[in-house]
């Protein structure tokens, strides 16, 4: 079970995009960091665990001629080895910030002459792998950036080609020296997955077909791909082998976030329902087969939910972000 906590204030609110919530834990220094999108503008939180906001930024898209909508399409920590950044992704490209948003360590200007003037040019989709961070674009392109312990060498090692349509979510989870092991999967508007692993060079291992609904939130853990879907249905699938295992009807309207608590095999999801639900993951020991268990549903009532994380890897607790709500909900088990 749930209990609501101490909301946090937003200075705007949350824009109605998937995936509008990014959280980065600092146990030593017993805080947490909390970025939302509105928007030009980013707004960064830092909370202490009674939820009181302790400091408050803003980050803005970088300026540029001929270009009508700076709009953020999502912003998001990757937690790295051996640093932090915060990565921010706009209709213009691919801002990267020291962990607290307070430098920017690198710009990447997104081309758009390949784009036909019809067509929206945007970067959506990030994650961290390894020393890599990969995020995706409006073509379809995963760019994958190497990044050095320190400072802004960052250069752009691959451009992975495995979808056709534009890049909704990307989700890592460390390999752990297993080579030849699932790490990476992305997704697509198509609802198309693409499972990689990563290194050097990055490898397509498989390729999950769509079924004409976008998938707008993916997640990976242990061998396992969890999908959120436009039609409300969360599906698992064998990372290895594509196959799928289990479907689920769990919401009414469009998933617009997946999270994964990594320590305990928790799978949170949130819609346009109104409702949070949290799962069990699990592989039975006997068969390897992928088995899911219901723990807990939430409905935050009159609100368009766009985001949602859990707070600690061990998913004891959760926070909520939604269209026009100009606070960041907050729930801990009880």
């Amino acid at each position: 079970m749930f209990r609501r906590e101490c909301s946090i204030p937003l200075r705007g609110s949350a824009a109605a995009l998937s995936n509008n919530l990014s959280v980065l834990q600092l146990p030593t220094r017993n805080l947490t960091h909390f970025g939302v999108v509105h928007g030009p503008s980013a707004q960064l939180l830092s909370a202490a665990p009674e939820g009181v906001p302790l400091a408050q930024r803003q980050l803005h898209v970088k300026e540029g001629a001929g270009v009508n909508s700076l709009l953020i399409t999502q912003v998001h920590w990757c937690v790295l080895p051996f640093r932090v950044l915060l990565v921010l992704t706009s209709h213009r490209g691919i801002q990267m910030y020291e962990s607290d948003g307070s430098i920017m360590v690198y710009w990447h200007a997104l081309d758009s002459r390949d784009a036909s003037s019809a067509q929206a040019v945007f970067a959506r989709g990030i994650a961290a792998s390894g020393h890599f961070i990969c995020v995706g674009t409006w073509s379809g392109q995963v760019l994958v950036f190497d990044i050095p312990a320190k400072g802004p060498n960052i250069v752009l090692n691959e451009e992975l080609a495995g979808h056709q349509m534009p890049i909704t979510d990307i989700a890592t989870e460390p390999a752990q020296g297993q080579d030849g092991v699932a790490d990476m999967v992305t997704a697509d508007d198509s609802g198309v997955l693409c499972v990689w692993r990563s290194g050097p060079e990055f490898t397509l291992l498989t390729r999950i077909p769509g079924f004409g609904v976008p998938c707008p939130s993916v997640q990976l853990w242990q061998g396992i791909v969890a999908a959120g879907y436009g039609n409300g249905q969360v599906r698992l699938y064998d990372a290895t082998t594509g196959a799928l295992h289990i479907q689920i009807n769990a919401h009414a309207r469009t998933i617009c976030v997946l999270d994964l608590a990594p320590e305990v095999g928790k799978l949170l999801s949130a819609a346009e329902d109104t409702f949070v639900h949290i799962w069990k993951l699990n592989r039975n020991p006997d068969n390897g087969s992928i088995e899911v268990e219901h723990c807990h549903g939430e409905c935050v009532s009159d609100t368009q939910v766009c985001g949602a994380r859990f707070c600690d890897p061990s998913g004891g607790s959760f926070a909520v972000t939604g269209y026009d709500l100009a606070e960041i909900l907050r729930f801990s088990s009880v």
